[in-house]
């Protein structure tokens, strides 16, 4: 049987990340799936997280503010290298429409969904 496991490139310490949490990678999120990998759930030991708040322009105008997009930053515990994002579009994490069921105008509550950047891993294949 193989294991796939997968390292940080930068360190190489075992991140811990269980491939039956790997999301199907035809599966569609907002955020795009270009040269990343996502999961479900990680091993929160093995990794720092840092908030950031981050203001992008949307028309460049004097008085426009733009969006604020508010994400989490993965870092590798061991070295403190950046390998991914985390982000607020995985599955609902209910079954009805919108926030207490009450339409699709609602916010529909998401579940996190751990994205990282292939670039930053070191994926292996044990038998």
């Amino acid at each position: 049987m193989a294991f796939t496991m997968y390292s940080c490139k930068e360190c190489g310490s075992d991140l811990n990340l269980n491939p039956n949490d790997l999301f199907p990678p035809d599966f569609y999120f907002e955020a795009g799936n270009k040269a990343t990998i996502s999961f479900a759930a990680v091993d929160a030991d093995k990794f720092r997280f840092e908030k950031e708040d981050k203001i992008m322009p949307f028309f460049e105008t004097l008085n426009y503010w733009g969006i604020q997009r508010k994400r989490t930053k993965i870092k590798c515990h061991s070295c403190g290298h950046l390998v991914g994002y985390i982000y607020d579009d995985g599955p609902p994490l209910t079954g009805g429409i919108g926030q207490y069921g009450f339409g699709p105008s609602q916010v529909v509550p998401r579940a996190p969904r751990y994205r990282f950047k292939t670039k930053t891993l070191l994926i292996s294949s044990q038998t």
